[in-house]
């Protein structure tokens, strides 16, 4: 297939893909699939090898946030059922984090509900960092706390932080339909601080939110703009009580076409298969691991995922490692200089990021949303995905680990 081939040489060089070329990875047929995944599976192995980083969440803070966006259950007016709790002290968010780090994880992700933290709330996250890093040599930590202010990035940073995660989530042009208590622009901003502070940038997207291919192409443009050094791809969990509940859009080849399209975009990057992935890739996930290079153990924010163990024994069986802690993720070159995937012009490009990124792409802006067929005029159009069937059995609740009395699952 001359697409593949074209795409498996651009992600072994890392040059970009035309726009076209990646909505075509989209619309590609279930019986193309596994060649999909087979060229994408070359260009992970070319720079991560058969490792696989485990990263382990920990919800500082659950719940009761101010913020309208349509996918959360801890959003403003949600009627999800989930746990609601304050701020954990940093002996008890370090005693969960102990929980993922004796399963194999390498990254502590501290979470906190919340528009964005105060400079009290930094000073608490600061703490926590500490506690953490005292009792576990080498460990990585990612803060994600909301939208930041001047300054918090530093503090952060300074504290022992490694890294800031902050998603796009959706492309700038339909951002407003799933959010509206803050912008596109803001998150982006967000993303260029902790980039400025020195922070390893974490930020990626959510699908299923029943957004177009166009959509999935220009975030994902946008975040190679923007050059993080690990992008999460979230799976809707359309959780009862909130507004996307009703949104089953995603089948497991769907999933699988929206991991190597990333990939292939991004191909130096950590991409990690993030919430969702068990609702929606289910006996697929073993697949996904030749696209992505990084998963979550166990449970998610408000959300319970497989067993710790069943993650390590998929691992094995499909024939990848996990990552040890002495090892270096990123390739040496993003290693060493924070550059590779992009040309860093997220860093002066504002809420442009996804029209600077459509323009390297060779195929003008893209900041409305898309430019149709850049390539050959007799594509066939695109292929519409069938509808998924709700599998409301397979969203469970969090109800153990941090915020309970509960052990965690890691």
């Amino acid at each position: 297939m001359d697409l593949l081939n074209t795409l498996l040489d651009k992600g072994l060089r890392r040059e970009l893909p035309t726009r076209d070329e990646a909505l075509a990875v989209l619309a590609t047929s279930d019986d193309e699939l596994l060649d999909v995944v087979a060229a994408a599976g070359k260009v992970r192995r070319q720079w991560f090898g058969r490792r696989v980083k485990l990263n382990y969440l920990v919800n500082l803070k659950s719940g009761l946030c101010p913020e309208d966006c349509s996918y959360c259950s801890q959003r403003l007016g949600s009627k999800a059922e989930i746990l609601k709790y304050t701020w954990l002290k940093p002996d008890q968010a370090s005693e969960a984090a102990a929980a993922g780090l004796a399963g194999g994880a390498k990254r502590v992700c501290l979470v906190a509900s919340g528009r964005g933290p105060t400079d009290r709330d930094v000073d608490r996250v600061s703490d926590t960092i500490k506690a953490i890093k005292d009792q576990n040599e080498g460990v990585e930590v990612c803060a994600c706390l909301g939208l930041l202010s001047d300054g918090q990035a530093e503090r952060l940073r300074d504290a022992g932080a490694d890294a800031y995660n902050h998603n796009l989530n959706t492309s700038e042009s339909t951002y407003g339909d799933i959010t509206t208590t803050h912008t596109y622009a803001d998150r982006v901003d967000t993303v260029q601080k902790a980039h400025a502070a020195g922070l390893s940038a974490c930020s990626g997207l959510i699908a299923g939110m029943g957004e177009s291919d166009e959509d999935l192409v220009d975030v994902v443009y946008a975040l190679r703009a923007l050059d993080p050094d690990s992008v999460p791809v979230n799976f809707l969990i359309p959780f009862e009580g909130t507004p996307l509940a009703k949104e089953w859009n995603l089948t497991p080849q769907r999933c699988l076409r929206i991991l190597a399209m990333v990939r292939f975009v991004c191909p130096d990057v950590e991409v990690r298969i993030a919430g969702g992935r068990e609702v929606h890739l289910r006996t697929m996930q073993p697949l996904a691991l030749h696209l992505a290079n990084s998963i979550f153990l166990g449970d998610y924010l408000t959300s319970e995922g497989q067993a710790g163990k069943a993650d390590l024994d998929m691992i094995a069986d499909a024939g990848f490692e996990v990552e040890g802690t002495g090892e270096v993720t990123l390739p040496e070159h993003r290693a060493t200089a924070h550059a590779g995937c992009g040309s860093h012009a997220g860093a002066d490009a504002g809420t442009d990021a996804g029209a600077d990124a459509g323009a390297d792409a060779g195929c003008g802006s893209h900041a409305g949303g898309g430019c149709g067929p850049c390539g050959s005029a007799d594509r066939e159009p695109p292929r519409k995905e069938p509808v998924s069937e709700a599998r409301t059995d397979l969203v469970s609740v969090r109800r153990r680990g941090a915020g309970t009395d509960l052990a965690p699952n890691a």
